[in-house]
Order: structure tokens, then sequence, then C-alpha cells
């Protein structure tokens, strides 16, 4: 978690605009020794460029990157406008976080912040009045939900066996890596045998020693039959919460709709992406494309390029999934610049993008274009 000292946090600041939130934020980095006094031309002007808003009532104004010599040392200054400041283009403004960063520390600084920020339920508590205290004890105390872990790291294809017992294994080692289950969980599923769910995939949890929810796969490199059962793919769940049903909600239509057999083929990224996205498991007609591009830019996918990317999105009538296949491989709604800066890609990283929707061979296009540009910046 983020460690903020409280004289870093301004409660209850007040701001005529957006201009004057700015100077007040450039005033505390100014104060704490972080930047020099010119630094407020930067961020004036980085804010001209492109707005620094990511969403849920959250901007964090900084400087461009030519102007990394006025910044002392690295450092945030958070304020807390309680009224809301208007930062255009019908966007309300409750936290502001101004950022100097010396070098590529901000982009961890900034992934730290998103993953924080992007819970809904803290950005509507930052909508009323906090003293310093308080703020920072939201920050650091507060009882985040531990998200699904469900990403690459929990799935194995092209496994060489032919006995369940090889996947249930592997599948509650993966899991136990992970910390999400403890021995009693390994100890129900060695000794229970999975559920056919037909079309290949089995699936089998535990009712005990399930310490956080999330799903495990192992995929066979050649499908063999048990007693007249196919194999193909066992699914393993800790279930702590209700967050897995949605995973099984999805696996369940492509049951239903015979189109399972999906899953014996792709990566692990592919296999996150059709049993996390409903509209793929409903939709038949729906066109889909998918495609990779490298990041060129020095600096990776920060807020510019990263804003930038998500206008273009917007542009059309389409879903769009980003995954960072460097990264944990867990898709990304392309139309969240939070969720893009949070993707944390740098240069050389590759993104898959599946758009879905009549849009989505022009959109992709796009994309494909604004990338080889370097999304605003001097492509490398």
């Amino acid at each position: 978690m983020l460690q903020l000292a409280l004289n870093t946090i301004t409660a209850g600041a007040l701001a005529r605009d957006k201009k004057d939130a700015i100077h007040q934020v450039n005033a505390a980095l100014t104060a704490a020794g972080n930047v020099s006094t010119e630094y407020l031309d930067s961020m004036l002007a980085r804010e001209n460029q492109m707005s620094t808003y990511l969403g849920n009532g959250v901007a964090i104004p900084h400087g461009t990157i030519d102007a990394r010599n006025l910044v002392l040392k690295t450092g945030v200054q958070v304020f807390h406008f309680p009224k809301g400041v208007d930062w255009g283009e019908s966007q309300i403004v409750y936290m502001v976080i101004g950022i100097a960063a010396k070098s590529d520390e901000h982009l961890l600084l900034l992934r730290k912040l998103t993953h924080i920020l992007s819970d809904e339920c803290l950005i509507e508590k930052l909508q009323i009045p906090h003293t310093a205290e308080s703020l920072r004890s939201i920050f650091m105390n507060a009882k985040f939900s531990t998200g699904l872990k469900f990403d690459s790291s929990l799935i194995s294809t092209n496994v060489n066996a032919k006995n369940l017992m090889t996947l249930q294994a592997l599948n509650v080692g993966l899991l136990q890596e992970a910390g999400a289950i403890d021995t009693s969980f390994i100890s129900y599923i060695i000794k229970n045998k999975p559920l056919n769910l037909g079309q290949g995939i089995w699936i089998n949890d535990s009712p005990n020693g399930n310490l956080i929810s999330a799903i495990a796969i192992s995929r066979l490199d050649s499908a063999f039959s048990l007693n007249g059962e196919m194999v193909s793919l066992l699914m393993t769940i800790s279930m702590a919460d209700d967050q897995p049903l949605s995973i099984l909600d999805n696996l369940s239509i492509l049951l239903v709709k015979k189109k399972a057999l999906e899953l014996w083929n792709g990566d692990a990224a592919q296999i996150i992406t059709i049993l996390s996205n409903k509209s793929s498991c409903h939709s038949d007609k729906e066109q889909i494309v998918v495609k990779e591009f490298v990041i060129r830019n020095e600096h990776g996918l920060h807020a510019r390029p990263g804003a930038i990317l998500v206008n273009i999105i917007k542009q059309f009538n389409c879903e769009v999934s980003v995954i960072n296949l460097d990264g944990n491989g867990k898709p990304a709604n392309g139309r969240s610049l939070m969720k893009l800066v949070a993707l944390g890609a740098k240069k050389g990283h590759h993104l898959r993008f599946i758009a879905k929707g009549s849009e989505s061979k022009q959109l992709i296009n796009t994309v494909e274009a604004a990338i080889s540009s370097g999304l605003g910046e001097i492509p490398v």
C-alpha cells in the first residue's frame, strides 16, 4: 500500500477552477523541495497538451518530460477538494495528486495510485469532507476487496499428461503458489474426482481452505478419453467470495451454446478473454478483430499516450480489451485510462487489442497507425 505522510495531504481545499488547483499543488511541491519554481509552467503546459483527468474524480497534474531538470526530488502532494473542481468536459475532480518525478519513477507511482483509486466506493468517500488523518487512513487502512486472481500465471497450456491426477496436482500447485489455498484445500482436491461438464471441460473446487478467490486452469496438449469421457481442460476454483461466479456463468453459456471447444485453442490470454467477457459468450455474429502491437514510446504507456489511445478508442462503437502480454495477461477495458495505465506497459512490451463490434476493423487500423506514430510522442 502506498505510504502517504500527513504533510503531503491537504484536506478541505477550495479552488476556483482547474488552473487554481494546479497552482496550489505546485506551490506545495515547491515548498516541499520537490521542484523549482519554474515547474508550474510545465504543469500547465502538460495540462494544455492533454487533460490529466484519470476518471473516478481523480486528476494527476504533472510536468512535461522535457521539464524533468526542474524536478529536484521525486514526490507527491495530495489535495482533497470535497466540493469538486471543474476539470473541463463535464469532469469533476475531488482528488488532485500532483506528481514530480526525476525519471521513470513516476510509472510505478502511477500504477500504485491507479490501483488504489480505481475503487468506485473509495472515490465516493472522497466526495465528503475529511481531515488529513482520515484521508491517510482511507489510503492506508481501508479494506479493499481482494480482486479475483485469474491471470496467465495460473494457466498452463500444452500439458503432456494422460490422467486427471496430474492436472489436479498442477492446478493446486499454482493456487498454492498464488497464496489462494491452504493444505486442507489440497487434501480435498486430491481425494475427490473432478466433475465432467462435457465438451472436454472438467471442474473441481473444495469446501475447505479457500483463502482468496482464484481460478487455475490446466489444458492438455492432446485430449484423451477417460472411461468414455473426453478430457481436455481442468478448471480448479478457490472460492472465498462470489467473484468466480461471473467466470462460471460465462463458462455455462459456452457449454450451453456448444462453444466450449474454443477453450481448447489459443494461449492463456485468449482463455482469460473468452471466460472474462460475457458479451463474447453471448454473441454469435459479433465481429471480433484481434491484433498485437509493440509499444515504442521511450517511457512506455504512461498517462499522456494512454489518454490519446483512450480518446481514439472512444470514437468507435466497439468493446475493446487490452492485454499486456509481457504483464499478467489479464484484459483491461480499453476505454478506461486508469486501467490502461495500470497495465504497466513499458517500451518493448507487446499489447494485444481485442475489438468487438461493427467498427472493430476500423478501430484496430486506427490504433495501429496511432501506435506507429508514437501516440503523440516521437517513436523510438
